[in-house]
């Protein structure tokens, strides 16, 4: 039994209970399309606005003219501009919904700031006081462990330092009297004295602060294509509806009356409902397609810039890298295989230097107990020696170990760590970063869709070009503080759609820069909320799919902005000319809306490759 309420029949009804929806729509895109129209470049909201008030003008005239006859029933669309500004008011929340901004990344950097340090008093003991009231000049304790507070120079002891999160260096820096430190990267082992050179409104750290803000302040926006196709859309339309006026009234001579319907007509038939869903559609699918592979989108934005990227720039360590250490095979062994293993593993068994650690729980079958080093000893930042058989056995930098020059396949210091005896080389190998899971493949796909890739990273020279070559990768740059990324990012964002993947506070600023920052929920929160896409799952191929689904979300979005021109095109000259009912134009717009909403529900069921 279908119900039968003839009270929501009534004209006056209809239009009292759509006031408040109109009410919404004005206040919230008659704001918008006023904002458009004052620069100059009218937007979706323009459409939106006329298309929706249009149908409201058109049902109070129809329910003045006719409002006591059962011709005004041709004249009633409240409920089609209601649902208009209801269905595209519900597309733009659901989206914002999803759209999560950078409210507290700047917080969260801040927090890498010690709050307090341990500052010497003049009797040579110290006291735990809050960085603010520390001065230029001044000396603090920092400890194994510890963040260090303030930017300074070393002026007692020795420590290896972790400064990843400043620089993208993965392995630690020996730090000795004379040397500089920076606030916020980690003392792994030692102690240091430090005399502190900058106030902490102008340390390293407050600058990358300085820098993220500006980039967030600066950052572009890309205008949707529905808006850019609007700008060119509502005025053809709003001429095409005044110039039916005037044909009809002056040339076809129907009265003012009719004259007026058929150009309201017009404007009730251009109405943007599939337009103004073909968008938010396509975009609230695709950021779910992407949420099920754990693929976090910010906004609708991120799939058409990512989509229409045309350079990919990588940071390496923790992004293309785990940022654990391997070794390579022994490269120019001049003694038995075995034995060299034997000497390397005895000697870094003596080491708590982490690269050491790393050797040891690694090649724990080249234990040998028969073999016999005595004395042995660790030279900070240069590697370990020993005594074997009488001669002077060392194992570390190739510049320390290797004192005595003799032509050899390692003689040119290509290697990491050098294996001597009395100066001479004997054995090499290098330390390698070990390559994150799909980092191959995910380099091929993109080569294969002919998005150039680039890495950019601080590690130094020779670590990103190992990992470059094992990509196949053909461009880099090393050793790049957060300042000269974000130089770099600047201006090739401004040459260029570019997309960035990073995970480390010195990517912080550079991601915020460009056109899609990209970085993995398991990175420095900084980089996370400093970007428009986070990756929730620890292989590269989540970055090929994010990039498939942003382009058939975008191709999405065009069909459909297809189709909604389409539908205008053949049925605008229809009402023009007088042979398209409105109530036909109607039930065409809900079928225009079908057909979009359809298409934007298929791209959830298409396949990744």
């Amino acid at each position: 039994m279908v119900l039968d309420w003839p009270l929501l029949h009534a004209p006056y009804v209809q239009l009292l209970l759509s006031i408040p929806v109109y009410g919404i729509g004005l206040w919230y895109f008659g704001k918008s399309a006023f904002q458009s129209l004052k620069s100059g470049v009218p937007n979706m909201d323009v459409l939106i606005f006329m298309g929706a008030f249009s149908a409201l003008f058109y049902s109070i005239y129809g329910t003045l003219a006719f409002g006591g006859t059962h011709e005004v029933h041709a004249y009633l669309f409240f409920e089609t501009g209601a649902s208009i500004i209801t269905f595209v008011l519900a597309g733009n929340v659901l989206e914002k919904r999803a759209v999560k901004r950078t409210t507290h990344a700047l917080q969260t950097l801040s927090d890498l700031q010690p709050a307090s340090a341990l500052l010497y008093q003049a009797d040579g003991s110290v006291l735990e006081t809050l960085v603010q009231h520390i001065k230029i000049g001044e000396k603090v304790l920092v400890q194994t462990g510890q963040l260090i507070p303030l930017d300074g120079i070393v002026t007692e002891g020795n420590a290896m330092v972790n400064e990843q999160m400043l620089s993208g260096e993965s392995l630690p820096v020996y730090k000795q009297v004379g040397d500089k430190v920076s606030a916020g990267t980690i003392l792994e082992s030692g102690n240091l004295s430090i005399s502190v050179s900058a106030l902490v409104k102008n340390s390293v750290l407050s600058q990358i602060i300085e820098m993220v803000k500006r980039a967030q302040a600066n950052k572009p926006s890309i205008q949707q294509l529905g808006d850019k196709i609007s700008a060119v859309f509502v005025p053809v339309v709003v001429g095409i509806s005044l110039l039916t006026f005037l044909v009809s009234y002056f040339w076809l001579d129907i009265g003012s009356a009719n004259s007026m319907l058929r150009a309201v007509a017009v404007l009730v038939i251009s109405c943007p409902c599939a337009m103004g869903l073909a968008t938010p559609t396509a975009i609230m699918v695709g950021i779910g397609k992407a949420a099920k592979r754990g693929i976090l989108i910010k906004g609708g934005n991120v799939l058409e810039n990512f989509a229409k990227s045309e350079l990919l720039v990588f940071d390496k360590t923790g992004t293309l890298t785990t940022g654990k250490f391997t070794f390579s095979e022994l490269h120019g062994c001049k003694i038995p295989l075995e034995l060299a293993k034997a000497m390397m593993f005895a000697l870094e068994q003596k080491s708590a230097h982490p690269i050491a650690n790393s050797f040891v729980q690694q090649n724990t079958a080249w234990q040998d107990s028969n073999l016999l080093l005595n004395d042995i000893t660790e030279e900070k930042a240069n590697g370990m020696r020993a005594q074997f058989e009488g001669k002077e056995l060392r194992f570390g930098k190739p510049s320390w170990a290797m004192f005595r020059s003799e032509p050899s396949e390692v003689s040119n210091y290509n290697f990491d760590l050098v294996l001597s005896l009395e100066g001479l080389p004997i054995a090499a190998l290098n330390i390698e970063d070990e390559v994150k899971v799909g980092a191959r493949e995910m380099a091929s796909y993109f080569e294969a869709v002919q998005l150039p890739i680039i890495i950019l990273s601080g590690d130094n020279e020779r670590k990103v070009s190992q990992t470059a070559h094992k990509l196949g990768i053909g461009k880099w740059k090393s050793a790049q503080l957060p300042s000269e990324k974000l130089a770099w990012i600047s201006e090739s964002s401004k040459e260029q759609i570019t997309a960035m993947v990073g995970d480390g506070v010195n990517d912080a600023p550079a991601l915020s820069k460009v056109n899609v920052g990209i970085s993995f929920s398991n990175g420095s929160d900084i980089a996370v909320q400093a970007s428009s896409m986070v990756i929730t799952r620890p292989d590269l191929l989540a970055i090929m799919e994010a990039h498939q689904i942003s382009k058939m979300t975008y191709l999405t979005i065009k069909q459909n902005l297809f189709w909604a021109f389409f539908y205008n095109i053949l049925c605008i000259p229809l009402a023009a000319a007088g042979f398209l009912h409105p109530m036909l134009g109607a039930l065409s717009m809900a079928f225009s809306d079908v057909i979009v909403i359809g298409n934007s529900l298929r791209l959830g069921w298409r396949k990744l490759k």
